[in-house]
């Protein structure tokens, strides 16, 4: 084992302690849900993506045993070498509908969504601009690409500033292609990207869109489709980036616009190309999802019913929110120190909600998010407010 860089992983190491930014993860002993069990403690989860509680829906679970009986364990194969089953063929053709455009291509996860779409329509000669709070996925997936994209070069546009986008668009009309590239909602600060003015810039330009929408799938829109149906944009968004991982419940990502789009992406989308096709139950599991979303509106009513009433009682609670409009519901707190110190002191009172810590978010702006989501009881809200009211007197916040 070659020790430099051993010695050099170990200096890294002590230099994050010191910094209050080391991470090490918790480990969970049960089901997800609002109450877990977490590193041998029950604790009110307030940290998890599972949205409408799909991870442990009985038709979805139902649905993976039955695709593991029928097509095994694994697909095998990369897609296009002979990993495509016709369940796979299925959940596309039932997230195209879901998502209202003509084709839906699924890959692994969103990371490789993004980071094999963006390189793969923008090349050299076309310019990315993008929002400066974008997913740490889309700023690889530019940076992966050949186009023009840098902040110092001008083109990454302040948060959610149209003046700023519009003031960079009018200066990129010599480049061959021109993305304006958003998260759909923020997943730090829990806020919604100004899409009808974004795409009115771009139809002004002749730029095209491309939104992220792995925290609006399954909250946002009819049916929770996004923030294109939320803001009746159909038609209007070129690329539409959706996750399964979070509202869905179980894993991968997916890119939905024209038939053409699907077409070069199974050709040039790298992950797709040189990667195993989702298993079997995965899959099967997923189609159940989208059935679920499409038939039955409980939980997201319950999911907003619970974001409500948990944001209100926060404010009220005098704790600072960060203009958050989703489920997602920062905290802030600003040091390092002290968000990983409320992190303890909370799981100490019987709440998981994590400290964001830099590089996640800048530096200085250290805040604990939390995930109200429709498998919370409104005790579970309640016994989480409390601690966070005990431990944000003791800290100084409220």
């Amino acid at each position: 084992m070659n020790q430099t860089l051993q010695n050099w992983l170990q200096e890294q190491l002590d230099e994050l302690k010191r910094q209050h930014l080391y991470k090490v993860p918790p480990i969970l002993q049960s089901a997800p849900g609002g109450r877990v069990l977490l590193n041998g403690k029950e604790v009110v989860n307030m940290s998890s993506n599972n949205y409408l509680g799909l991870c442990t829906h009985p038709r979805m679970k139902q649905a993976a045993i039955e695709a593991v009986e029928k097509w095994g364990v694994g697909a095998g194969a990369v897609r296009w070498i002979g990993g495509t089953m016709s369940i796979h063929d299925e959940l596309e053709q039932k997230l195209a509908q879901f998502k209202k455009t003509e084709a839906v291509l699924v890959f692994q996860s969103g990371f490789a969504a993004n980071s094999g779409t963006i390189p793969a329509v923008m090349q050299e000669g076309d310019v990315i601009i993008s929002d400066e709070l974008n997913h740490a996925s889309i700023i690889d997936g530019v940076r992966l690409s050949g186009a023009a994209y840098k902040k110092s070069e001008g083109y990454v546009y302040r948060h959610k500033d149209m003046n700023h986008l519009e003031a960079i668009l009018k200066r990129c009309g010599h480049f061959k292609k021109r993305m304006i590239i958003t998260d759909g909602v923020f997943s730090m600060d829990g806020d919604i990207a100004p899409l009808p003015d974004i795409v009115a810039l771009a139809e002004k330009y002749d730029a095209l869109v491309m939104v992220d929408d792995a925290h609006a799938s399954g909250v946002l829109g009819e049916h929770g489709s996004g923030t294109t149906s939320h803001f009746g944009l159909y038609g209007r968004v070129d690329i539409q980036l959706g996750t399964l991982s979070k509202a869905f419940g179980v894993i991968g990502g997916y890119i939905a616009g024209s038939r053409l789009l699907k077409e070069w992406l199974i050709n040039r989308g790298r992950p797709y190309l040189f990667s195993t096709a989702h298993p079997p139950a995965v899959v099967a599991a997923l189609i159940a999802a989208v059935d679920i979303l499409m038939t039955d509106p409980e939980p997201m009513k319950r999911l907003w019913e619970n974001t409500r009433y948990w944001k209100e009682n926060l404010q009220k609670l005098g704790f600072d929110t960060m203009g958050s409009e989703t489920p997602i519901t920062p905290i802030y707190i600003g040091e390092e120190e002290k968000a990983q110190k409320m992190q303890q002191r909370l799981f100490e009172e019987g709440v998981f909600a994590l400290g964001i810590v830099y590089p996640t978010v800048p530096r200085g702006k250290a805040r604990i998010r939390t995930m109200p989501s429709a498998v919370h009881t409104r005790k579970d809200l309640d016994d989480a407010l409390e601690a966070f009211a005990k431990v944000g007197k003791e800290m100084g916040l409220i």
